[in-house]
Formats: C-alpha cells, structure tokens, sequence
C-alpha cells in the first residue's frame, strides 16, 4: 500500500472575466503562478504540488519553471472539481489542500497551520480566518465573514456582516481566507453533493458542506494576502513586491 501524503493542488484558469491569463501575468520577471507555486513549495508538510489547469499555455508555463502540472477538464464550476479530478488520479493524497493561483501573498506558515489544524481534529475540512477590524471590511460582501464555535469550528459563512450587532462593541469579526485542506474522502463527498440552498443563495461552496453536516474547522492568522482580481489587486501586488 503506498504512503499516504499531503498534496497541495493549485487549480489555475486561463479565462477570467475580470482579469484576461491571469495566471500569466509577470511581476517582477515571474509569472503570478509561479508565485503561488514557490510559496506552496515552502510548506514544511506538502509532499507534492501540482498545478491543476484547463489551458496548455499554463501548463506549459508550469513546466518551463519546472513545476509539476497536469491537465484537467475545462467545464469544471468550481476550484475543488477540478483538484478533485487530480486526486482521484493519486491513491496516495490522504490530505489534500486546494490553493488558489491568484493568492500570490498566502504565507507557507498559514497554510502548515491548516493542514496540522486538519491532521489533528475530526474535521473534513480546514481553511483560514482573519480578524477584521476595518468597519468597511464588515460590510463589503466581498468579503465572506465566518462566525465559529467555542472550539474554531465553523457555524455559518455569509457575505452579511455576521453576528447582527443588537448590541455593539461584543463581536469579533472573521474574514475568510479561501483556502482549503480536505480530508480525502471529504473532497469527493464534497464534490459528489449536489449544491444545497445555502450555496446557491450566498454563492459559497462552503455552505454545500456545512449544510449538509460535514465540519469544517478554522484556523486564524494574522496576515491579509492578496487575492487578485482585478487590476487594482493587481497593482496592489505589484507595490508588496516593490516593497
């Protein structure tokens, strides 16, 4: 029987409606994928990366850095179908973390965090909080907020500013992080659900799990990466950089 490992796959789509190749835009001579894939690298627990991608440009691209890719369908709806497909490929992933191509900014502590979070609770699935303390931030249902359970497991994901304060000063507010690590058999009962009420309504995949019963535990750090988007977020990274 092989060893059991951790893997961290990287979905990476070469549409995106806001940001054209994303994945291939360079910053500073590198590419954003090979950004994401050399922090991914540092994570002391990760015994394998691999970029997942629907586009041979990516792909190739992973290569020429030599990074490992592989090809995956292109009518997958969300980032953990497509990792999914790439795990069902490797008997030996037992966890398996979904890191996003545009989180060039993810520190490889945070992401050691949710995989010891996950390896030594019942959990199904791991991922990262922050603390907000910027009111815009509260509001902005960009943001997805989290309230969690006297133990870091999570009770509800919303774009609304959650809890309600009827009275103010009490609450500590979550910002979700959208990273993930799944046990291996909770990504493909994850991904085998048909998508709950919940889900459709906020446009989180989080909230299939939730609903229906799976745990999700969470670990807060202290940090603020960058997700890029659009062209702002990209110019925010591009000044980090710089900096």
């Amino acid at each position: 029987m092989s060893e059991k490992k951790t893997a961290i796959i990287i979905p990476s789509r070469y549409a995106s409606t806001r940001l054209h190749a994303k994945p291939l835009i360079e910053v500073e001579g590198k590419p954003i994928i090979q950004w994401v894939y050399e922090k991914a690298m540092a994570v002391k627990q990760a015994d394998e990366v691999i970029v997942a991608t629907d586009h041979e440009a990516i792909y190739d691209c992973v290569k020429s850095f030599g990074g490992k890719a592989e090809m995956t369908r292109a009518d997958h709806k969300c980032g953990s179908d497509r990792i999914a497909e790439v795990a069902s490929r490797h008997d030996e992933m037992e966890y398996i973390i979904n890191l996003q191509g545009d989180e060039p900014m993810i520190t490889p502590e945070s992401i050691d965090g949710i995989i010891s979070a996950l390896k030594n609770t019942d959990a199904d699935i791991a991922t990262l909080l922050r603390i907000i303390e910027d009111k815009d931030e509260v509001e902005n249902p960009n943001l997805v907020k989290c309230v969690i359970d006297n133990n870091n497991y999570a009770l509800y994901f919303s774009r609304s500013k959650i809890p309600y304060e009827r009275n103010f000063n009490e609450a500590t507010f979550y910002g979700h992080i959208g990273l993930y690590a799944y046990k291996r058999d909770a990504l493909f009962k994850m991904t085998s659900l048909p998508q709950t009420m919940l889900e459709k309504t906020e446009s989180l995949e989080q909230l299939r799990a939730l609903q229906s019963g799976m745990k999700i535990i969470t670990s807060v750090v202290n940090c603020k990466p960058i997700g890029i988007d659009t062209k702002e977020d990209l110019e925010a990274f591009k000044k980090a950089v710089a900096q």
